[in-house]
């Protein structure tokens, strides 16, 4: 009799082993909160013959028009980002799903699904700009980058994406993306950058 065969992979979290709750750096009130967000498709999406049709695609399927330079369209289920000359980024608040809506996207751009080879981030707090000032020149000044602004950077030599959502409770809110392979790298860099305001590491959340 032949046993069935199992598989030993296993799918992990992009920042499993590398990110553990609590609160690093300086006591008291954090300043800083980071929350690792999981569960979440991501794809570009590359249309070097022209927008327009990509464009109804994505207002028909998604209910977003395509961003414009340095910005980024969102709503409850998706985002939209621009990601370059003729590419946009886009986000699925959940994976379920996602794969069938590649497909569908496919008939419309060239398509290349992100999803295993990105690590995303939830950054907020009244202290949250002085902290990714440490890591970029992009200037996060209200004024400058409000909500819906999208920036491709440098943090520490690591190529990542930063957006700024809605407001929160705690203050200004920003996500930023990066490499799954420079995951470390990056949380090495963004905890010694945050912990003299005290920061506080949460997570994962439901991003739906």
């Amino acid at each position: 009799m032949v046993d069935k065969a199992t598989s030993i992979w296993r799918l992990r979290c992009a920042w499993a082993g590398i990110v553990e709750a609590g609160q690093i750096g300086a006591g008291g009130k954090p300043s800083v909160i980071a929350t690792t967000l999981e569960d979440m498709g991501f794809a570009t999406l590359v249309t070097p013959s022209g927008s327009a049709d990509l464009g109804r695609a994505t207002k028909q399927m998604i209910g977003l028009d395509l961003p414009q330079k340095g910005a980024i369209a969102q709503s409850h289920t998706h985002a939209l980002a621009w990601a370059g000359a003729a590419q946009w980024l886009l986000i699925g608040r959940q994976r379920a799903g996602f794969t069938n809506l590649l497909q569908e996207f496919s008939n419309h751009a060239a398509v290349s699904d992100q999803s295993h080879g990105r690590a995303a981030m939830r950054i907020s707090g009244e202290r949250v700009r002085q902290v990714l000032a440490k890591g970029s020149m992009v200037d996060l000044h209200p004024s400058v980058f409000p909500v819906g602004a999208t920036a491709l950077t440098i943090f520490a030599h690591i190529n990542v994406q930063l957006w700024r959502a809605d407001d929160g409770p705690d203050g200004p809110v920003f996500e930023i993306l990066v490499p799954r392979s420079m995951a470390t790298s990056f949380w090495s860099w963004f905890t010694s950058s945050a912990g003299e305001f005290g920061c506080q590491v949460l997570g994962p959340i439901d991003t739906s």
